[in-house]
Formats: structure tokens, C-alpha cells, sequence
């Protein structure tokens, strides 16, 4: 947590430099109107490709588009309650994520949990069958994003291979080029793994019906949907792919293009530029209808983008190949049957007690402890109701996580008792409670963070199925189910004893 602490001040103090640097200037950005664009895009934005809607197969784009529709008709479409410098915030655009079972995506401090897609070998309830369809219809498009942005690379690949050949040294060109076939033999797995698309965050908004929005802060291109960021908690390398859908307006929507500068403001556009540099001239590209971009190789990683709104409602598919080794219910399971290693049942009293003492084992189980806690069942609880809209999938992992969570607690007392007895050497004891307290400092610091979180005026200001909710088993909301020990004095007695 510190960690990504210390990331966000070092980007807020690269943002405030820039700022000052730029005084009451702005800096210089191409839209296609200007002859440098291509140019510009050719040489320092060549990893972002544009497909445009006409190049893609029109039955797709009638099933995406069905499907955004469905997903709004149902109400599946939520506004995140995000956590950025201490305080919360609603997003301005609304989301969901559907993807692969038991995925997850993390974003300004918040897990989302896959709404899953069809998949062989799971078993998936929807609520309404038009949401299979839709979720139906999103596998589809990732399947063809996957092909796309694989033979984009391939291309891209070839390209750079043929510039280096036409330059290589004669007598030396056959060997080179068998160099370069088996290289690029070679990185035909990477591709595939960086273009794996495990899940998709589907994006809308409604500019008109937004009573605020940022301007973007460097360029002056008007108003943002989305800021200026990288994505985050994605596979090294791994490409982003973009299906955008903004819906037709009348031609009074239009602004006639001799009258304005810069890009134009009804029209919904992907802003680009080099991350953190005032040389390179921005570019503002113009999103249409059932237009795709993507974003390959490290692009995400050396430039940052934004989303420029336009006059009309918009919809966005964003699949990505999502960073989840930590991030999935096979992996938190994992952690969990770890942890529970060291709890042993008396086969003849079912009475429990601890395999072991030793202080890497404690440090272990009481990390993993807090881990399923905050990163999994509060995370989940804190946004409501909203996952029954789509399908109770979510619902029964969450209750054996739960179950794995009471156990931990228990696990938690019986070193606690263990502590208390007296039956070790001094230096023992207080080499278990050197390693025990600063994660139950941690967790009681972070239980008062969510309980402060889930009471916040903007959290209850929500609909009755979206407010956040910490769950029955947490102490803070239910006094008739108290937790085995009190936390706050426990941490009080044990920084006693270490005096």
C-alpha cells in the first residue's frame, strides 16, 4: 500500500512540475486537419492503430452494439466509488467488467469482479437471457480483437524486420534474415500471451447529462471523459484494444470545422502524448462509431492517453490482458488453503490449536488473513448489490472466502492465547509479537478505513442496491456478532508487553 502511495505522489509531482513548466501556455497537438498529423502519428505514436468501423464485419458490430444497449436497458451499468489521495470519488463514467470466471481487474484502489462470459466447463446463471446474449456477444468481439491485434504485431514485427534487412550488409543478408525468421518463430508465443484478452471494462457515459467535466489540462482539447493516464495492472507489453461506439446525433450536433480551432468538440477523440514530455506534440485522433484502436507493444507503458468527450452518449469495450496472479479466486484460494495448514482439528474433540508457532508461519497466515479480508470480501461487499443484477456467480466463493476468513480469525486468538500464557522465554514472545503486531496495526487501521468508507455522505447518498455494505461478520455493524477478540486492546496489551 505504501508502495503505491509513494507511486501516486512521484506522478502528482511529475503532473505539478509539468504544470509549472507550461506557465498559462499550452502546448502544441495535432488533429487530423493538420498536414504534420500522419506524420507525427507515423513517427512518434506508431503503436497506436487505428481500425476504423468499415473495415470491420458489419454482424459484429450489429451483436457489440445490441449488446451495450442490453447491458444499459438492465441497469448494468455503475458509476465506482473510488478512493484517490485519501478520499472518495464517483467516476464519471460508469462501468462493468465481464471476462473470464473468477477474474478480477484493480483500479484506483477498487476490485471489480468479472460478470463472467460463456465459458466451457462453468457454469454460468444469468438473470434475463438478453444478458447471455450480451455477455455472448463480448466474447465474440474479444475473440476477433485477439486476431486482430496479434497479426498487427506480426505486421509491425515484419516492418521493423524489413527496415533492418534493407540496411544490413550484403554478403551478410541471408544469414541475417534466417536470424530474424527464427526470432520471430520464437516470439510467436509471447504475441499470443500478450494479446490473451482475459477480460473487458466496458465504459458510458452521457456528457450532457454530466454536470462537470475536467478540462484537459495541457493541450486545452476541452472537455475529458477520461484523464490522462496508463492503464494499470496489465501484463507487461500487452496490448489494448478499444471497440468505441458513440451514438449518432443529428447533423445540428456537428460543428462546422472553419469555425474551430483545434479538435473538434462534438466528436468524442482519443488523446495521446509522450508521458511527462513538453517537446512532442500531442495528437487528439476522432473516435466514430464502431471505430477500434489499439494500443500495442509498450505503448501504455511510454505514452498515456485520454478519452475527449464529444456532444453524444458513448459506449467503449477495453479489452485487456489484466496482471492476475493475485487477482483470481483459484489464487486466493490458494492463499487460503496455505494459511489454513497450520490449523489442526483434534480428530477425537474437533478441538483446534496451531501446528506452529514459528514466526515466518505466523507473519504468513496473518498476511494472507488480511489479504482475503481487504482485497477480496471488502472490496466485493463494499459495492453492494450491484453483481445480482448480471448473475449470483460471485456469490458462493464469496461465502466459502468468508468461512476461510472466520477461521483465520479464530487463528488469530489462539496465537493471541498462546502469547498470553506465559510459557515461553521472554525474548520468544516478544519476537512472535514483533512480527503479529504491525499486521493487526494494519488491519485494525484499515477496518476503520472501510467502516469510515462505507458511511462516507457519497456512499449512502446511493440507491439502496448499491450502497456500500460491510458485511454482518465485521464487528463495526453487527455488536450481536462480536469477533473473538477486541482488536483495538489487543494492540494496546501487546505494545505493552514489548515495552
Amino acid at each position: 500500500m505504501k508502495r503505491r502511495a509513494g507511486a501516486r505522489e512521484k506522478k502528482e509531482a511529475k503532473k505539478q512540475k509539468l504544470l509549472e513548466e507550461l506557465g498559462e501556455s499550452w502546448l502544441p497537438y495535432l488533429t487530423p486537419r493538420d498536414a504534420e498529423f500522419h506524420q507525427l502519428w507515423k513517427t512518434r505514436y506508431s503503436k497506436l492503430l487505428l481500425r476504423k468501423a468499415d473495415k470491420i464485419p458489419q454482424e459484429l458490430h450489429h451483436i457489440v452494439q445490441e449488446a451495450f444497449l442490453t447491458l444499459q436497458k438492465h441497469d448494468c451499468f455503475f458509476q465506482d466509488l473510488v478512493r484517490i489521495k485519501g478520499k472518495d470519488f464517483f467516476t464519471p463514467v460508469s462501468r462493468i467488467l465481464i471476462g473470464n470466471p473468477g477474474c478480477t481487474y484493480k483500479y484506483l484502489n477498487t476490485r471489480l469482479f468479472t460478470v463472467p462470459w460463456p465459458m466451457e466447463d462453468y457454469e454460468i446463471k444469468y438473470c434475463h437471457p438478453e444478458l447471455f446474449a450480451a455477455c455472448k456477444a463480448l466474447i465474440k468481439l474479444n475473440d476477433y480483437l485477439n486476431i486482430e491485434a496479434v497479426q498487427a504485431l506480426q505486421e509491425q514485427n515484419l516492418s521493423g524486420t524489413k527496415e533492418t534487412e534493407d540496411t544490413a550488409v550484403t554478403d551478410r543478408e541471408q544469414d541475417f534474415s534466417n536470424f530474424i525468421k527464427g526470432s520471430l518463430l520464437e516470439d510467436q508465443s509471447s504475441l499470443k500471451y500478450r494479446t490473451s484478452y482475459n477480460l473487458t471494462l466496458l465504459n458510458y457515459m452521457d456528457p450532457l447529462q454530466m454536470p462537470y467535466l475536467k478540462q484537459e489540462p495541457y493541450f486545452g482539447m476541452g472537455n475529458m471523459a477520461v484523464s490522462w493516464h496508463h492503464d494499470e495492472n496489465l501484463v507487461e507489453r500487452s496490448t489494448v484494444a478499444v471497440y468505441s461506439y458513440s451514438c449518432e446525433g443529428s447533423a445540428s450536433d456537428k460543428v462546422n470545422e472553419q469555425d474551430v480551432e483545434g479538435r473538434d468538440p462534438a466528436d468524442w477523440h482519443v488523446g495521446l502524448k509522450v508521458a511527462w514530455d513538453i517537446k512532442t506534440p500531442g495528437l487528439a485522433i476522432p473516435l466514430h462509431p464502431g471505430d477500434c484502436y489499439f494500443m500495442l507493444d509498450d505503448l501504455n507503458m511510454t505514452h498515456q492517453h485520454c478519452v475527449l468527450a464529444g456532444f453524444q452518449p458513448r459506449f467503449s469495450s477495453t479489452h485487456r490482458v489484466a496482471e492476475c496472479s493475485t487477482g483470481t479466486l483459484e489464487y486466493i484460494f490458494g492463499q487460503c488453503e496455505v494459511a489454513l495448514q497450520n490449523l489442526h482439528v483434534d480428530s477425537d474433540s474437533a478441538a483446534l490449536s496451531l501446528k506452529s508457532l514459528e514466526v515466518q508461519v505466523v507473519k504468513e497466515v496473518e498476511g494472507i488473513h488480511n489479504e482475503v479480508e481487504f482485497e477480496w470480501l471488502r472490496q466485493f461487499w463494499f459495492q453492494g448489490k450491484r453483481y445480482r443484477k448480471c448473475t449470483d456467480w460471485w456469490f458462493e466463493p464469496m461465502a466459502k472466502l468468508e468461512e476461510f476468513w472466520k477461521k483465520m480469525e479464530f487463528m488469530t486468538s489462539l496465537v493471541l492465547g498462546e502469547v498470553g500464557k506465559g510459557e515461553r522465554t521472554m525474548e520468544q514472545r516478544n519476537e512472535i509479537i514483533s512480527c503479529f503486531l504491525p499486521l493487526l496495526t494494519e488491519r485494525q487501521e484499515l477496518r476503520k478505513e472501510w467502516t469510515a468508507r462505507c458511511q462516507c455522505q457519497l456512499a449512502v447518498s446511493l440507491p439502496e442496491e448499491q450502497k456500500p455494505k460491510c458485511h454482518p461478520l465485521w464487528k463495526d455493524d453487527d455488536p450481536s456478532m462480536p469477533l473473538p477478540y477486541d482488536l483495538e486492546e489487543v494492540i494496546a496489551n501487546l505494545q505493552t508487553l514489548l515495552e
